[in-house]
């Protein structure tokens, strides 16, 4: 009787151990209890708010040419009727835009496109040098509805969406934007982020395996759902119909969601969106992706981005990971089809600290949804140290946010 009892006990006391890490996991991460803490901004801190940047959810800051590009979707309602990320699939889709927005004047311009027509449903987004010019390559990931589905009777086994990567061309200093070529291959199944390497080959994101129904969201709770993948894409040249291969780069990680790149050309940086995890990561040269580090923090972790401190010393370097994300998850299923919800946002930055062997983690902001709704991404831009303080520009967006934000941070 009293072993029986002990080994009931015992057993108990494993069940309660193993679910504790779990359940204390997404406690946190969906913020059930939090409360969300308005980051005091102080006189000339901002918020600074950028017109024309409607439901932009990623932004990167391309550093030779101090100026940043997003994607945005432009109309604040119809993100709320097609999106696959979220599950909304009630076409038709919409026609976002590409923006540039240049942090010196706070400005965003809306890039006009050349040679490209039909929906643009945008998302994740990356930048790569065109070396032959003073121009960029731009990758967006564009969530198409699938003709297949909505044009041929709703037939079943059809997936409703059939997103793709979109690949441009932008000369620097100019207002519009060339449509080099659609990029689709069918194991990019839900893309979220991209990673290029160069104008022809490029890693992105699968964050979901089930598009939609009870199975995704099963994806979105369960720590052991490690369905998602990351693809590589490689296409044999920009000619518009050439070849496109595709492999398999990672797969293991639990709703991995946004891709950036790390401290030099070899460091990838992975978010895993609900894991609330950054795994700092190494692409191979066969197209396979090796997981270095893993850094944990108390959030959503959506798209990651790296600050490179142009004013490092040896002793003072505040180069550091950015990650952006929902601080209250546990609202984002009910104010999903909300136009006027709020979803409260925090963003936090971490630094190596070789000295100690450690990460430093610090929450740069923090909103209730009044000023920034769903941050998503999220970049620094250096302003000159003042009283030997590290300052610099933090620039918030968010795939439900009516515009992104800037304000003065110190790092």
């Amino acid at each position: 009787m009293g072993l029986s009892f002990t080994l009931k006990l015992g057993l108990f006391a494993a069940l309660v151990s193993y679910l504790a890490g779990p359940i204390g996991h997404l406690v946190q991460i969906t913020g059930v209890f939090l409360t969300p803490v308005p980051t005091v901004l102080g006189e000339g801190q901002g918020p600074i708010y950028i017109a024309d940047t409607v439901h932009c959810e990623d932004v990167h800051h391309y550093r030779p040419a101090n100026l940043l590009f997003t994607a945005c979707e432009d109309h604040k309602s119809t993100r709320f009727s097609w999106f696959p990320p979220l599950g909304h699939m009630s076409p038709p889709g919409t026609r976002g835009s590409l923006h540039v927005v240049d942090p010196k004047t706070m400005k965003s311009t809306r890039l006009a496109f050349t040679n490209f027509e039909g929906p643009f449903v945008t998302h994740g987004v990356d930048i790569v040098e065109d070396p032959k010019a003073n121009a960029v390559y731009i990758f967006a990931v564009n969530h198409l509805p699938n003709p297949a589905y909505f044009e041929a009777g709703e037939p079943d086994g059809v997936h409703k969406a059939r997103s793709q990567i979109e690949l441009f061309h932008h000369v620097l200093g100019s207002s519009t934007v060339q449509h080099v070529r659609s990029i689709y291959h069918p194991l990019v199944e839900t893309p979220n982020d991209v990673y290029a390497e160069s104008p022809v080959s490029f890693y992105v994101t699968n964050d979901h395996f089930y598009r939609e129904g009870v199975m995704r969201m099963v994806e979105d709770f369960w720590s052991s759902a490690k369905w998602s993948s990351i693809i590589h894409v490689q296409i044999d040249s920009l000619s518009k119909d050439s070849n496109v291969e595709a492999s398999v780069a990672l797969q293991g990680l639990w709703n991995n969601n946004g891709l950036g790149h790390g401290r030099t050309d070899k460091e990838m940086i992975i978010s895993s969106a609900v894991g609330g995890e950054l795994y700092v990561s190494t692409p191979h040269s066969n197209h396979t992706i090796e997981v270095q580090e893993t850094i944990p923090f108390q959030t959503v972790t959506d798209n990651p981005s790296y600050y490179a401190d142009p004013y490092r010393t040896d002793t003072d370097d505040a180069s550091g990971f950015v990650v952006a994300g929902i601080s209250q998850a546990v609202y984002l299923a009910s104010n999903a089809r909300n136009p006027d919800a709020t979803d409260a946002s925090q963003v936090w930055y971490t630094r190596y600290l070789s000295d100690t062997g450690v990460w430093e983690k610090k929450l740069l902001f923090e909103d209730d949804g009044l000023r920034i709704r769903t941050a998503s991404a999220a970049v620094l831009v250096p302003i000159e140290p003042k009283d030997d303080k590290k300052l610099a520009w933090l620039f918030v967006t968010g795939f439900m946010s009516e515009g992104m934000i800037a304000v003065q941070v110190e790092l």
